[in-house]
């Protein structure tokens, strides 16, 4: 008998067949006329929905997708010939962190050139807005907020204008910290009820939902009841609680059944973000969180997934600090180790702590650090600098806290192959970077990000599905287009047909691959050939064209 899922998904597909065969008979005898601005010519069409291709010219004016059918050149002004590639619906990104990237790299290259048109920012707890207009933003770099709410963060970002499309979830942490601080105990009813406001007031202002990072500071603090409360306001507007779980290792289970109890409790929607076990001691957890999944859809509440193609995440240092030690943030942590008996008690805690996530030293690889006296740690291991320096490894860790005040990011090699390969093909799971918008200029020059900034669509199309085969080409489309749109209810958008907004993608799908690695981050993937936001091209035979063509998405 068909999931409750599968059900959903196959009268998705027969409605998306529906309306692409609608377009090519209502249109396929328009020839000779110039009525549109853009034919994409003679592609394999993937539609989103995850139907096998079709062959079909596409018929773009204004914004939208305005007939798929077969046209003759001289009935558009510009002519892109897709003959022998793929023509598939832009692809939509449904866990980035590029809600204040996006005013330093506004063109977007590294999203843009890996053919994603769309992004959800304001993950894993964190957000630009809303935020405490009494208090200055660290990425604002001491220049005073140009934003406080949800509505001015929407017209600070169309002022500044984007190459792609962005929605945005509200970040626990940033309300919870804009209400009370970095504290660690429960909030007062008071302090909850100005939350809740708040939370109301950006859900009312066009946020799309609420997204949780409960291993950071202040979200580590946070009781279940808290999110619930929080949950239920977002319920009712039909958005989405999307969750950076409390743990993804030892204690992966036990934070998938807290996440779904919270959509039970509420009926709201949840997105798991990220879904892993990371580090070695916990692979073995991986199957049974998928069972949770799976287990949940079949209770019929409404959950699923997201997942990066990597076997490395990353995160900020300080993670790997227990909880009493990140009470207050960086001033705190600082003032910690500067005291004896609480550095003591850092220093013996972080080894067991690496041990257990991402399984040892040598798997922590600095990829950024706020000290220019420390670049030399940039893409060297946790396990690298204490030989370099001659200290054991945890005191390592914890000069270079110090020394950057804090401020330090790495990439931990704390995932299996065949996990992520088993995750990635779950049906409930889609594609999310869980990277951003940058370009290798300005404060990135110097800097070893995570290459899926770079490479995670081209490394799903590439790698995983031809050269893995974990799923067809239609399937692999489908994970990145139309199923996050569908999650975050961008109307219109992740899908080919009539009337649809003119996201597209060309790529080739026997060349298309990833390029960036971990040692060489900041490289753009080959194969992706053009790529149109709302009808303008912002990638031409695989160069930006500087166009800036992106539009603010509020929740309908």
């Amino acid at each position: 008998m068909a999931s409750e899922f599968e059900l959903d998904r196959r009268r998705f597909l027969g409605s998306g067949l529906a309306l692409a065969a609608g377009g090519v008979a209502a249109c396929s005898s328009l020839q000779g006329e110039r009525r549109f601005d853009t034919v994409l010519r003679g592609g394999s069409v993937l539609d989103g929905s995850g139907a096998a291709a079709f062959e079909a010219d596409i018929a773009v004016r204004g914004e939208r997708i305005a007939a798929i059918g077969s046209f003759d050149a001289a009935s558009a002004a510009r002519v892109i010939d897709a003959r022998g590639l793929c023509v598939a619906p832009g692809f939509v990104d449904i866990h980035t962190h590029s809600d204040r990237t996006i005013f330093e790299w506004p063109g977007a290259d590294s999203r843009v050139r890996q053919g994603c048109t769309t992004e959800v920012t304001g993950n894993c707890g964190s957000s630009a807005a809303p935020r405490d207009p009494r208090a200055l933003d660290e990425d604002d770099q001491g220049r005073a907020p140009t934003w406080t709410d949800v509505r001015s963060y929407a017209a600070a970002w169309e002022a500044n204008d984007a190459a792609l499309n962005h929605a945005l979830l509200v970040g626990h942490g940033s309300l919870r910290r804009s209400v009370m601080g970095d504290v660690d105990r429960a909030a007062t009813e008071d302090e909850l009820a100005l939350m809740v406001r708040r939370l109301e007031l950006a859900l009312e202002q066009g946020a799309i939902g609420l997204s949780s990072g409960l291993e950071y500071v202040p979200g580590i603090y946070t009781p279940a009841a808290e999110l619930e409360r929080l949950a239920r306001s977002v319920a009712a507007k039909g958005g989405l609680y999307a969750s950076h779980m409390r743990s993804e290792e030892e204690h992966l289970l036990d934070a998938v059944r807290e996440t779904i109890d919270i959509g039970r409790k509420t009926g709201v929607r949840v997105q798991v973000s990220h879904l892993k076990a990371a580090g070695r001691p916990n692979w073995g957890s991986q199957d049974a969180a998928l069972e949770l999944l799976e287990n949940a859809r079949a209770e019929g509440l409404d959950v699923l997934a997201d997942a990066y193609p990597y076997t490395a995440y990353s995160t900020t240092l300080t993670i790997l600090l227990e909880a009493w030690s990140r009470e207050g943030g960086a001033e705190e942590i600082a003032k910690r180790l500067a005291d004896p008996a609480a550095r003591a008690r850092m220093l013996r805690e972080v080894g067991p702590h690496v041990q257990r996530d991402p399984g040892g030293f040598e798997l922590v690889v600095i990829s950024s650090v706020a000290s220019p006296a420390l670049q030399e740690c940039l893409g060297k291991s946790l396990a690298q600098i204490a030989e370099l320096w001659s200290v054991e490894p945890a005191e390592a860790y914890l000069r270079l806290l110090e020394g950057a005040r804090a401020e330090v990011s790495y990439v931990g090699h704390g995932m299996s192959a065949e996990n992520v390969e088993r995750v990635l093909a779950h049906p409930l799971v889609m594609i999310g970077s869980d990277g951003r918008s940058m370009a290798p200029t300005g404060s990135a020059a110097d800097d070893r990000p995570h290459p899926r900034s770079y490479g995670t669509f081209p490394r799903v199309l590439g790698h995983y599905c031809r050269e893995r085969k974990l799923f067809d080409l239609p399937t692999a489309v489908r994970k990145m287009t139309s199923m996050p749109a569908e999650r975050a209810r961008l109307s219109d958008r992740g899908r080919i047909a009539p009337g649809a907004f003119a996201d597209l993608v060309v790529f080739d799908a026997a060349t298309v691959t990833d390029v960036a690695t971990f040692d060489d981050p900041q490289r753009y993937p080959r194969g992706i050939l053009h790529v149109l936001v709302n009808g303008q091209p912002v990638v031409e035979r695989g160069a930006p064209t500087g166009a800036r063509p992106g539009r603010w998405l509020a929740s309908v």
